[in-house]
């Protein structure tokens, strides 16, 4: 784990948070970023952003972006499900997976959903999500949601 590194930090995050986590990639509800339908999708070792990925985390990464993203419309009802990348803030790499209801107004959608992570933060309501995302995500996937909660190996 990177020292001081905060998404390193979601290695230890509580089972509840956590849709899955396989070898490379874990996918789970971060605090401050609480808003219901929002998940990180992150890679479990520490890469500063996507040129930081190693060959086997770049052949993943697609096919578990598109499965979260399935799953996150699935169990939300969601008209559309973001994939936002930025890595300034924190350069560890993941991915925003964010549910875009009919509710969210105009001016919060395309970029502007990012702005919803001060006005619509409700921890509880984002982890009562939880279990209906894991249910869709392993019914889409067939693939069990905890592989381990072992860091992987850099694998660079």
């Amino acid at each position: 784990m990177e020292q001081n590194c905060l998404i390193c930090g979601l290695e230890d995050s509580d089972e509840a948070n956590v849709v899955f986590r396989d070898e490379l990639w874990a996918a789970e509800v971060v605090p401050s970023y609480d808003v219901p339908g929002w998940f990180f999708l992150r890679a479990r070792r520490h890469a500063e952003r996507i040129t930081g990925l190693n060959e086997q985390e770049l052949e993943t990464f697609g096919r578990r972006a598109r499965d979260m993203a399935a799953a996150v419309t699935r169990a939300t009802g969601a008209e559309t499900t973001y994939i936002l990348m930025f890595g300034e803030a924190f350069p560890h790499f993941h991915a925003l997976i964010a549910a875009r209801t009919a509710e969210v107004p105009a001016d919060r959608r395309g970029g502007d959903i990012i702005k919803l992570r001060a006005e619509q933060a409700d921890p509880e309501r984002a982890l009562a999500l939880v279990p209906a995302v894991r249910e869709a995500y392993a019914k889409l996937t067939g693939e069990p949601l905890v592989v381990s909660r072992a860091v992987p190996a850099d694998g660079s």
